[in-house]
């Protein structure tokens, strides 16, 4: 007779068998991968504000004659925040007054890491495919696609470059685009996605048609989403320089290791929170622009400026849109909440100077009703006050001198880097328990 314990050492053979018979090495290794993934989830590294594109904006002639991008390539570069080794990007047809044809597309790093460039770095370029695979796509009218997800390894503040080809053009001069871009954009006749360098076409400081980049990382990666105007969008920056002022956050952040947060500008030129100006309202995008946002938790509201300096100089007209300003960021941060998502307020900076269209005595109380109201209201988790960090200590009304980028109205980079130097990082710190 066996022994107990060769009765045992027998059974635990006979099990380890079974086992290794039921469960090869190789789909153990799957399940503990998918097992692993199952904790990750996407993340916005890099967004970009769809808006309709004006026809000022729209690409050069030779690129929009018989439908928009007909047999063109465009190459355009993107300054990710935060790195990543599975990407996808979302290709936006938001505003479109046609589907979008997507016949080839590609990814590569931008040659010498730098914006705006025609050139890629060859040994990294990998095409990008649509629905499990296939080289193509349509994008129909209104409506959003992505890519498949790809193996891509970015460092944090790494410039990537897209390249689309469309054979057939988008038809229509109705597109969806970013015409605040400050960067530049390449465009070349023919199907180019996989040329080293665009040369003999054209170029334009806009972006069209991306408007995210999303990375695959664990669950303690976070979004950071910056709803904003011009000041966000980077007006008085350099093109191709990447020194927005959350480019600037980013650089900061990554130096301080807090490199599980992506930082997203969802900004542009001219925008209005109540009414008017350009792009869609604050009020008709927050959800798609914040809330919506892969990966979410953090939000920021710096906007306003237009509103105000877009209004009457009555004092009726002043008091209904401080009034209409205040109930709007309530709502807003009332549905983040709900959603959970930190929220965090910044005061609307100066615009009073000469040649300045907004400066106004009345226009300008506005500006400190509401800014008294964002520090002191208890609406928002957190606060920032930019007015004070780029306002002239001498003259509260006005920008510093030494910040202010000529027009009374936008910063410089100078005021840029003081307002990503006077941002508040302990706000990530202490919704974060990981930091």
């Amino acid at each position: 007779m066996l022994s107990s314990w060769a009765r045992i050492a027998s059974s635990l053979l006979l099990v380890s068998a079974r086992w290794a018979t039921a469960i090869p090495t190789a789909e153990l290794d799957e399940r503990e991968l998918n097992s692993r993934q199952e904790d990750n989830h996407w993340v916005a590294t890099w967004t970009s504000m769809p808006q309709l594109v004006e026809p000022n904006n729209m690409p050069p002639s030779q690129f929009t004659n018989g439908g928009v991008f007909r047999d063109a390539t465009i190459r355009q570069t993107l300054h990710l925040s935060i790195g990543a080794e599975r990407l996808r990007i979302q290709i936006s047809n938001t505003f479109g007054g046609s589907d979008l044809p997507i016949t080839a597309a590609s990814i590569a790093l931008a040659a010498g890491n730098k914006a705006g460039v025609a050139g890629i770095d060859a040994a990294t370029l990998k095409p990008l495919t649509f629905r499990n695979g296939s080289s193509s796509i349509v994008v129909p009218r209104g409506q959003v696609a992505y890519t498949d997800p790809i193996e891509f390894s970015v460092g944090p503040q790494t410039n990537i470059a897209v390249s689309l080809y469309s054979q057939q053009g988008q038809s229509g001069s109705s597109i969806t685009g970013h015409p605040g871009s400050r960067t530049t954009s390449h465009m070349q006749s023919g199907n180019r996605v996989s040329t080293a360098t665009l040369s003999g076409g054209a170029n334009t400081k806009h972006w069209y048609f991306l408007s995210a980049v999303e990375a695959w990382k664990p669950k303690d990666h976070s979004a950071f989403v910056i709803l904003g105007d011009s000041i966000t969008d980077g007006r008085g920056s350099t093109d191709d320089g990447n020194n927005r002022w959350p480019d600037l956050l980013i650089a900061r952040m990554q130096k301080e290791g807090i490199n599980h947060i992506g930082v997203n500008n969802q900004a542009a030129g001219g925008n209005t929170v109540l009414s008017g100006g350009l792009g869609p309202t604050l009020l008709t995008r927050y959800k798609r622009d914040a809330l919506q946002v892969a990966g979410v938790k953090y939000v920021m509201i710096f906007i306003g400026v237009n509103d105000i300096g877009g209004g009457g100089t009555d004092s009726g007209s002043q008091n209904s849109i401080a009034t209409r300003l205040q109930s709007a960021f309530q709502q807003i941060v009332r549905e983040c909440k709900a959603a959970g998502i930190k929220t965090i307020g910044g005061t609307i900076t100066q615009f009073t100077g000469s040649g300045q269209s907004y400066s106004n005595p009345t226009r300008e109380q506005t500006r400190v009703k509401v800014n008294e109201w964002i520090l002191n209201s208890g609406t928002f988790d957190a606060t920032v006050d930019f007015a004070k960090i780029i306002g002239d200590p001498g003259n509260r009304a006005q920008l510093a001198r030494q910040f202010d980028g000529g027009d009374h109205l936008h910063p410089n980079v100078a005021g840029f880097q003081a307002m990503a130097d006077g941002f508040p990082l302990g706000f990530f710190r202490a919704f974060n328990g990981t930091l």
